[in-house]
């Protein structure tokens, strides 16, 4: 989570930066001998200051984990052959946003805010799925968990 906000930020940053606006940049205050040095992580901006932590549904989550750009390459390499196109096993279909969320047969596999409760995640943990072919990386785990939590939002 704290390589995905510093990542942000140093896009963020980069971005502006090409824009020409160029980060305030203060100056640390004197400090007195017997005291201990603070060196600031972070130079807050405007644009780096949170005012608003509502997420809409169309907007990417605090993650920056995007349905459309980081789930659906790992469901269509991993997942689609048994759950998408000609078969849906089980009833469930990875193949869009709303096919996810519909579930399959046996009901929701997204407990949407939360990964630990969501079936789809557990059963990617624990290896049970993929039944044919590799195992998703712990990275693509993380993506699928993160995009969860985030409110499995279609973005």
């Amino acid at each position: 989570m704290k390589k995905n906000l510093i990542v942000s930020l140093t896009l963020l940053t980069l971005v502006l930066t090409a824009c020409g606006v160029q980060p305030t940049q203060t100056q640390p205050e004197p400090v007195a001998p017997t005291q201990a040095e603070i060196q600031p992580t972070a130079v807050p901006t405007e644009a780096n200051v949170a005012t608003d932590t509502t997420t809409s549904a169309t907007e990417a989550p605090a993650t920056g984990v995007s349905f459309a750009n980081d789930v659906m390459p790992i469901f269509a390499a991993s997942c689609n052959d048994c759950h998408g196109g000609k078969q849906t096993k089980a009833g469930l279909d990875l193949t869009t946003h709303e096919s996810v969320m519909a579930g399959s047969f046996n009901g929701a596999v997204i407990t949407t805010g939360n990964s630990a409760d969501s079936l789809l995640v557990q059963l990617v943990t624990d290896g049970e799925m993929p039944k044919r072919g590799s195992d998703l990386t712990a990275e693509q785990i993380q993506i699928i968990r993160d995009w969860v939590d985030a409110g499995a939002l279609n973005n």
